[in-house]
């Protein structure tokens, strides 16, 4: 698997891989590979799990013990982005390189990301009257594409001028936030 991870970080690309080249990394030939996963695809399921399951235990220690939800919402909002930045490679696979049908189509990743437990929060938000009523899966993905936006924009241009990082996240949620309440 680790190697697997390995090479999905140099080619950014799932499609790109080959049992072949996972062979060849880890000085097996291929068929022993299938005695461990079914197929290249289960394989690479297998570390996006695991990288997804770092990810969201961050995220949920990151707001357990919140008993507001829109702080609760935040303090996910500020965990993302740490994690982007201190797992950039990571980061640009999970999140910024394209994924194939096959790939998005297993729902458990969704589970695993953490934004299941983010719809939870906007749903809560909403019950209590922090949020505007709307649609939570909606709401959460707007949400998720304004951490992403700075994230991506952070790992991106490192030496753009930016304002100090721990005052541009807690802006970007800050806004976002207000703009959803009732």
């Amino acid at each position: 698997m680790r190697a697997t991870e390995k090479l999905l970080l140099k080619t950014n690309d799932a499609d790109a891989i080959s049992i072949r080249a996972i062979a060849t990394a880890v000085r097996v030939t291929p068929p022993s590979i299938y005695m461990h996963f079914e197929s290249k695809e289960q394989l690479i399921l297998a570390v996006c799990e695991r990288e997804f399951e770092v990810f969201g235990a961050l995220l949920a220690e990151a707001s357990e013990g919140i008993s507001d939800p829109v702080e609760a919402v935040a303090a996910m909002g500020r965990a993302y982005v740490k994690f982007g930045l201190e797992h950039p490679e990571q980061y640009r696979f999970l999140f910024m390189s394209p994924k194939p049908e096959w790939a998005v189509s297993d729902h458990r990743s969704k589970d695993l990301s953490g934004f299941g437990r983010l719809v939870e929060l906007v749903e809560r938000c909403i019950a209590v009257g922090a949020f505007t009523a709307g649609d939570a899966f909606a709401i959460a993905c707007g949400l998720w594409t304004a951490v992403h936006g700075v994230t991506s924009l952070l790992i991106a241009n490192p030496h753009f001028p930016w304002p100090p990082i721990d005052d541009l996240v807690e802006q970007g949620i800050d806004v976002h936030c207000r703009g959803l309440r009732s």
